[in-house]
């Protein structure tokens, strides 16, 4: 899924078992749920739009309903039909291969359509995309992994298990004694990051400063507003959450990023724990997350 994923449980027997189930998951969903892959279910999807209905496997539903669920918890803040934005902006392929720095892009301020616009049949397993329209998993699929591979760990070895896809994190069985111990910074070995501790459901942490690039000495990042289909204009670098699922969590992490100064608030109504960081290293608390 271009991103380490990492695995820990609380039993040192258990852990090649565990390796080799939250493998097989990540290796199952990054088949069929790449975008970067044009053999993949989703590309395959992708380049259907505005040619009917598309029966989907469980797997590809399974990952749209949840990317659906995002979208529905974040009023359409986290969107999943921001796929050509994504493409527009330079991000055509897995991030390890996205050029730092290229010649300027001629990109337009346009509204994405939505992810309402979509026909989705959850009765008869199908999707129709609407013309012009690409289906993007990034926002919530790496949650959504570490979310069902924990819960497979759980469910087939009875051990407390976390599973980390490129820091989204998934806490599921029984908790281990103190709770799980995470700290929460920019990169590994900053300085500048908290401690805690999580007891169950999932944590997750949207970003600008990692998936970045340049054009014409613009930066770029990932996270797209679908108000503008452009990156979004934020004054927050990081945005951690805690909440009953991974899947939750990143949700309101990218959709308070994306909101801006309104977005700690947004928190707070929902009573989510959260920790934002601002463009000056400035730290910001909602939900009832402390320092």
């Amino acid at each position: 899924m271009g991103t380490t994923n990492t695995v820990v449980v609380d039993e040192g027997s258990a852990l090649p078992a565990a390796m080799a189930i939250v493998q097989g998951h990540v290796r199952e969903i990054d088949r069929v749920c790449s975008r970067f892959n044009s053999d993949s279910e989703l590309s395959r999807l992708n380049r259907m739009a505005g040619r009917g209905l598309v029966e989907l496997s469980p797997l590809l539903e399974e990952a749209i309903v949840a990317a659906i669920q995002a979208a529905e918890m974040t009023e359409g803040l986290v969107d999943l039909t921001v796929g050509r934005c994504v493409e527009e902006a330079g991000y055509t392929v897995t991030f390890r291969d996205v050029p730092q720095d290229g010649p300027a892009l001629e990109l337009c301020v346009q509204r994405v359509l939505g992810w309402r616009a979509l026909d989705y049949d959850p009765v008869a397993h199908t999707v129709r995309i609407p013309a012009g329209v690409a289906i993007d998993l990034g926002a919530s699929g790496k949650a959504w992994a570490a979310d069902r591979a924990a819960t497979a760990v759980a469910d087939s070895l009875g051990v407390a298990v976390a599973v980390d896809c490129g820091g989204d994190i998934a806490v599921r069985g029984p908790v281990p004694d103190g709770g799980w111990p995470m700290r929460v910074c920019a990169k590994v070995g900053d300085g500048a990051g908290q401690d805690i501790t999580v007891y169950d459901g999932g944590l997750a942490t949207s970003g600008t400063t990692v998936r970045r690039w340049r054009r014409g000495g613009v930066e770029l990042h990932h996270i797209i507003d679908p108000s503008t289909g452009l990156p979004a204009r934020t004054p927050w670098v990081m945005v951690s959450v805690a909440a009953a699922t991974c899947v939750e969590a990143n949700a309101a992490a990218t959709a308070a990023l994306i909101m801006g100064e309104r977005g700690s608030g947004w928190l707070d109504g929902l009573d989510l724990p959260a920790r934002l960081v601002d463009v000056d290293g400035d730290v910001h608390y909602a939900g009832g997350w402390s320092s």
